[in-house]
């Protein structure tokens, strides 16, 4: 099946299987190994990525499903923006990253968030990364790596000086 469908903020025009999942087609025909199979269920968000601005998980999705969508892995996440290296920054400076297989997910998962809403709460941050699994950190460090995120910058977005 021939798939067009706009990757990273590029036109991509793929032949594979209809029903081959997403995460598989990323990672090997692209060389995108940001998102991570970490369980292959939909439990985790290891995979997580964005279509059309939104998070979703790979390992779920299906290649007919890209038909004309807008895919944005952490990789591409960048295009037109700095706001993942503010999300990273953050995390680093609160120590929300230890093994780092979570991160990709997660930082998407922000990302999303903060695309919704200016200026979430705690509670807010906590809900918005509910999907992303972290044997590490205890997700109060991610919580609070997000909130100085939303603190530093007009929720997320480039703050005009």
């Amino acid at each position: 099946m021939s798939l067009t469908f706009v990757l990273n903020g590029r036109i991509t025009t793929i032949e594979t299987p209809p029903d081959r999942r997403v995460i598989d087609i990323l990672r090997e025909d692209f060389g995108l190994t940001g998102a991570k199979e970490g369980c292959g269920t939909g439990e985790c968000g290891a995979c997580t990525i964005l279509v059309d601005g939104e998070s979703r998980l790979s390992c779920l999705m299906l290649a007919a499903q890209l038909e004309g969508r807008s895919i944005t892995t952490v990789e591409g996440l960048e295009v037109g923006t700095n706001r993942a290296g503010r999300i990273q920054a953050a995390f680093i400076r609160h120590g929300a990253v230890q093994c780092g297989f979570c991160t990709p997910g997660m930082v998407l998962a922000v990302s999303d968030l903060l695309d919704r809403e200016l200026k979430p709460d705690r509670e807010r941050i906590r809900e918005g990364i509910s999907g992303n699994l972290c044997r590490c950190t205890g997700y109060q460090k991610i919580v609070d790596a997000v909130e100085a995120v939303v603190s530093e910058t007009d929720g997320g977005k480039e703050q005009n000086t």
